[in-house]
């Protein structure tokens, strides 16, 4: 290229770069524009959403005027086969249902999803009275979600053809009422229903025949949902709800839950054996015969109407292999939350009644509810099983409750001369704690001889704060002016609500109450305490008692009452047999033999040295 060129070349790239500057936008016009695009963009969403509707529309219209008496046979026919395609046939029927029934449960099959649409547990009563109904109608859904002919189709809301007898086991005995969703000739889904006599357990087969070309090629799973809301089965909506939500259980045998206390949802990545919605004393479970394939996603949702207490979903993954006819074996349990009852399913059922976590349970599973039953064979008052339950056990924990006693007569022998030492070393903490642990050492007295007795009786006074909250044998059954040990027995509905207590009282509670604060009383006279702030203190409990315990089962109320009650007979007993004078003797004897240290006392006064030094 010549000089004449390349000066021609920079002359043309000048120009359409000064022309480019020149002529470019102003910000006004930038704006401008930005304004017009916008304003076209909403435009096309608008026609979107305008075209969107008008073709939901034309399907609703389409679905409304399926039903008019002026359009003909062939026509409604291309309707239905446009909005569901091979199921067109089970687009349209008549709400109908058919029972199956042995001599505990009562449940109604519907043409409307081929579902249980009704459940009714015939030997319980809802607190008022009223037959007890785990489903009614539509509070709950069980579909078959999938695509085929590029449609969603959700069986539950086609009709199913159901058969035209009901079917009662009687005794001994079992049956099955099977429901088919048709689809075309020899095409069809199906649900068989199995019930045994004395089960609560309800077996149901899914069988998929000739469904393989209808559903999408590219489908490997397809998902369940099944759905229900939670009726209010008991007194306190509010307890209720508060024990109500999901539980699950995976391959490995372990069992968990959704909050109790909040909406809560979850997406389970492994596999899972059942899922369960457990209400206070009653649950429906759903359980795979072989466990359902993550990911299973669960909800549990705290409803505040009138009626109900908790609406749960859960949305499994079903495996389809798209063969001619596929099966799926499930199993529904639908019953009360009772231990043995769920225990002999061998499957975790149990762990549906909240005994308590590590050896608060073990308390409850190995000790408590064996003895419980005993003394439930013998078909009496369960009022008076309490009382007797209570006896026995305070009678295993005498040894250690006589030890406690003897410990605190001990420290109570020792009290002067631990206030002349108080006030001798009152300026020197730590010798102070020298000599008493020499005191302590050359008496004989273990400082926490009367706490570990104690202690070791926590296990038992925690493990019954969960048994009798959780256990359905006191459901309805009354003792004295309790009319419902399972709940609170209330004296007085009060016209409000009083926070932190209620808007009722109950009489248990006040005597429970009343009673821990004279045993505090007698507690604090025994061991001579010296600290006047520890005084007050150590009755707030009770009065946090008072509150907590008012909308608690009355059953467990009585229990405590009837434990400090015992505590005092016991106590006037020990006083009988505990000769305090003798017992100041022993320990002037003790003082004047040469005792070895114990381990615990050297590391006491060890610590204490320890400390001295650092100061």
């Amino acid at each position: 290229m010549d000089r004449n060129s390349i000066v021609g070349v920079v002359l043309i790239m000048a120009v359409l770069i000064g022309f480019a500057f020149l002529n470019q936008p102003s910000d006004e016009e930038i704006q401008a524009a930005k304004q017009k695009q916008d304003s076209i963009e909403q435009a096309e969403q608008k026609s979107r959403e305008l075209l969107k509707i008008k073709n939901d529309s034309t399907l609703l219209v389409q679905a409304d005027t399926l039903s008019s008496d002026s359009l003909n046979d062939s026509l409604k026919e291309d309707k239905l086969k446009q909005l569901y395609g091979d199921f067109a046939p089970a687009a349209n029927g008549e709400d109908k249902t058919v029972t199956l029934e042995n001599n505990l449960l009562k449940l109604n099959i519907s043409s409307k999803g081929g579902k249980i649409s009704y459940v009714q547990l015939k030997d319980y009563k809802t607190w008022d009275g009223k037959p007890l109904v785990l489903n009614n109608g539509d509070s709950a859904v069980f579909s078959f979600n999938f695509f085929s002919d590029n449609r969603v189709v959700r069986t539950n809301d086609l009709y199913w053809t159901l058969p035209s007898k009901n079917v009662n086991v009687s005794s001994n005995d079992s049956g099955e009422v099977s429901v088919k969703l048709e689809a075309g000739e020899g095409r069809y889904l199906e649900y068989v229903y199995s019930l045994k006599d004395n089960d609560y357990r309800v077996g149901l087969k899914i069988n998929f025949v000739n469904l393989n070309q209808m559903v999408a090629a590219n489908t490997g799973y397809i998902e369940l949902d099944w759905k229900q809301k939670l009726l209010q089965q008991e007194r306190s909506h509010k307890n209720e709800s508060a024990v109500s939500t999901a539980y699950y259980r995976f391959t490995d045998e372990e069992v968990d839950h959704l909050s109790e206390s909040k909406d809560d949802a979850s997406e389970l990545k492994t596999k899972v054996e059942w899922v369960g919605f457990k209400q206070q004393y009653f649950s429906s479970v759903l359980i795979a015969e072989k466990p359902f394939e993550s990911p299973t996603k669960i909800t549990s949702n705290i409803i505040n109407d009138e009626g109900a207490v908790r609406y749960m979903s859960a949305n499994f993954t079903i495996p389809f292999n798209h063969s001619a006819k596929e099966t799926t074996d499930l199993t529904f349990y639908f019953g009360p939350n009772h231990y043995q009852t769920l225990k002999k399913y061998h499957i975790g059922l149990e762990k549906l009644v909240p005994l308590g976590w590590g050896i608060f349970g073990w308390v409850n599973r190995f000790a408590v509810i064996p003895v419980f039953n005993f003394l439930n064979g013998f078909n009496i008052n369960y009022g008076i099983i309490i009382l007797v339950l209570t006896i026995l056990i305070k009678v295993v924990l005498l040894p250690l409750t006589y030890k406690s006693y003897l410990s605190t007569a001990k420290m109570k022998v020792l009290q002067p001369e631990i206030a002349e030492l108080q006030g001798k070393f009152k300026e020197e903490p730590m010798k102070l704690q020298q000599e008493m642990m020499t005191l302590y050492r050359k008496a004989g007295v273990n400082p926490l001889g009367g706490c570990l007795p104690m202690l070791l009786q926590m296990p038992i006074l925690i493990a019954m704060f969960h048994f009798f909250p959780a256990s359905i044998e006191l459901r309805q059954k009354g003792f004295l002016w309790a009319h419902d040990l399972s709940t609170y027995d209330s004296i007085l509905d009060l016209p409000f609500n009083i926070p932190f207590y209620g808007d009722h009282v109950s009489l248990f509670t006040i005597l429970m109450t009343v009673s821990t604060i004279i045993y505090t009383r007698l507690n604090q006279q025994m061991t001579a305490a010296t600290n006047p702030s520890m005084k007050y203190v150590m009755y707030l409990m009770p009065i946090m008692f008072l509150g907590i315990f008012n909308n608690y089962s009355a059953g467990l109320s009585y229990y405590y009452f009837l434990a400090n009650m015992i505590t005092f007979g016991q106590t006037y007993l020990f006083k009988l047999f505990v000769d305090e004078n003798a017992i100041h003797a022993r320990i002037q004897e003790n003082k004047k033999k040469q005792i070895k240290k114990s381990k615990f006392q050297e590391r006491l006064e060890k610590m204490a040295k320890e400390r001295s030094v650092k100061r």
